[in-house]
């Protein structure tokens, strides 16, 4: 169970402030404080910094922080699964990516939900390092992310291959054509996923394996989501770079074009990654049943 001071401090952090935190808390001020005082001296450091802009976490109170979110996670994951023992259902949290929001990922756990009695499916949208750092606090079971898999703590299963592509309207005269060529891309005005994002690093290194810089090229707009960098796509301000599965629907009902860059190998992974105390194996070999028969369909 969460302790009271660990809910304090949680509290604290959440409002930045003192008296915030005492009135989420339904407490008193000077309250709040006695028990960020007690857990301080428990833990032998100091958990904040005070100064005339707020508070600030000190490093060993980043720590506390990081375990006191696990803690909490963890005692919300054991009520879930003891509520789920009593009532026969499974609560399934999954974190995806902006990427898998805007292929098929979202509708294959619909369909899962739908068709597995008893399971419920709560989806939640965030980056990769997120979704990693949410997945070790046990805040979610499974987290279904592109590329490589980054900690080793977590086990995974492969869920797809996908590439990237060069996506524009269709009215634009590069879609005639059955590639697109560096220079030519030059020659367009881009619009981009942010840089932080795993879709514009994979664009960028294999750039840098060619020879080539980002900075060759008219990056018009960055922007975070997907559905709407399709949009400006669409009405023609401009080509972007995006997975090919992120733009099906748009390429089946000839809403957009995409093309392969010449020399550009842009190849990734989509994979279900998940603690190693995970158990439920029958909904992974349910959920990758269920994409493998929407990539049948298209």
């Amino acid at each position: 169970m969460l302790g009271t001071k660990m809910q304090t401090l949680l509290a604290v952090v959440e409002a930045q402030n003192f008296t915030r935190a005492a009135q989420a808390l339904s407490m008193t001020q000077p309250a709040v404080s006695h028990h960020i005082k007690q857990l301080e001296e428990e833990l032998g450091a100091p958990l904040f910094v005070r100064s005339k802009t707020g508070l600030r976490l000190t490093p060993q109170g980043e720590i506390a922080v990081k375990y006191a979110r696990r803690l909490k996670a963890l005692d919300e994951k054991l009520h879930l699964e003891l509520e789920n023992a009593e009532t026969g259902r499974t609560n399934l949290r999954v974190g995806i990516t902006h990427t898998s929001e805007s292929n098929l990922t979202t509708a294959v756990l619909a369909k899962c939900s739908s068709e597995h009695r008893g399971l419920s499916i709560t989806i939640t949208t965030d980056t990769i390092k997120n979704l990693y750092e949410a997945l070790g606090n046990y805040e979610i079971d499974l987290a279904i992310v592109e590329g490589p898999m980054t900690d080793q703590q977590f086990s995974s299963m492969m869920l797809d291959t996908d590439y990237l592509v060069c996506v524009m309207s269709v009215g634009n005269p590069l879609a005639r054509r059955g590639a697109v060529t560096l220079g030519q891309l030059k020659r367009e005005q881009m619009i981009l996923r942010l840089p932080s994002s795993a879709t514009r690093m994979l664009f960028e290194s294999a750039l840098e394996r060619n020879g080539e810089s980002i900075r060759s090229f008219h990056v018009a707009v960055e922007v975070d989501n997907i559905a709407t960098i399709k949009d400006l796509i669409r009405k023609d301000l401009g080509v972007s770079i995006l997975p090919r599965s992120a733009c099906m629907d748009e390429l089946r009902k000839g809403k957009l074009a995409a093309l392969p860059i010449e020399n550009l190998s842009m190849v990734r992974e989509t994979r279900i990654v998940y603690n190693r105390d995970f158990s439920h194996s029958e909904i992974l070999d349910e959920i990758i049943r269920a994409y493998q028969q929407e990539m049948d369909r298209l």
